[in-house]
């Protein structure tokens, strides 16, 4: 009993320092956010602020970040929804309605979560001025959408192989419909897979910056190509640089604080399982 005893401490204790070591970085950043500008300074990067709280660098990192959060947001939430939507609807086809050729589809729609980005820049951008989307956000949609489907196409599909087909069954022999059996039956069942489907596009959206800053103009940069544009200038303010970072970071940590209890749930529930 001492032996498990000693060991559950030492597996806490390695936990513990894995957490500090994580948090070091997040601790800097956030005192910095809120140290003035003659403050920060390596030798001094540990120190509490001597003069108090200075919400002014945030309210300086929002001016500048303001117009660019709106277009993360005005990308992130229609990706999100509209690549679970046609995830489940794969997921579902590919599940339920097996036909000639359908796995070697699957397979081939999993393919496309191994291409590199880099790989397909040049061909991505002369497609996306052919068909005059380049520079714009309904352009960055698209191409989220598209590299969100294999991803969501596999959640959904094994979510919904876990579903007892007596159930589609029984909704066929009372006359349902190929997409009535999905809308009255698959999609009420969908709510756990919908959550963690949602939640990783989210965020996978918010945080990318490769096509962010290749695909789209000045005025459309989302939030992640602004941020590094104020770490590329001359002079860095490097007080408002990290409060402009947490600010930033804030609306991905928000949706785990309120919805991370649902994308477990999700994960327990089998969306993952295959």
């Amino acid at each position: 009993m001492n032996r498990r005893a000693a060991t559950n401490a030492l597996f806490y204790l390695i936990l513990i320092a894995c957490a500090i070591v994580f948090l070091l970085p997040i601790y800097l950043m956030v005192l910095t956010g809120f140290k003035p500008f003659n403050e920060v300074d390596l030798k001094t990067m540990w120190s509490l602020p001597t003069n108090g709280l200075h919400i002014e660098n945030f309210i300086a990192g929002y001016q500048q970040l303001a117009p660019n959060l709106k277009n993360s947001l005005m990308m992130v939430i229609p990706e999100a929804v509209l690549s679970s939507l046609l995830g489940s609807l794969n997921g579902y086809l590919l599940s339920k309605w097996k036909f000639r050729g359908s796995n070697l589809l699957f397979t081939l729609i999993l393919f496309g979560m191994f291409i590199p980005y880099q790989s397909i820049l040049i061909p991505l951008v002369m497609f996306m001025q052919f068909i005059k989307l380049y520079g714009d956000l309904p352009g960055l949609v698209l191409v989220h959408i598209i590299y969100g489907i294999p991803i969501t196409t596999l959640i959904f599909r094994n979510y919904y192989a876990g579903i007892s087909t007596e159930i589609l069954e029984a909704g066929r022999i009372d006359g349902a419909s190929l997409i009535g059996l999905y809308r009255h039956i698959m999609l009420p069942l969908s709510a756990p897979s919908f959550a963690v489907v949602i939640i990783w596009q989210f965020t996978q959206a918010w945080n990318e910056f490769l096509f962010a800053v290749i695909l789209t103009n000045q005025s459309h940069w989302p939030v992640t190509v602004a941020l590094n544009n104020l770490a590329g200038s001359q002079l860095v303010q490097w007080n408002v640089l990290m409060a402009a970072t947490l600010l930033a970071a804030l609306p991905t940590l928000l949706v785990y604080i309120f919805l991370g209890r649902f994308f477990l749930r999700g994960l327990m529930a089998g969306a993952l399982k295959g």
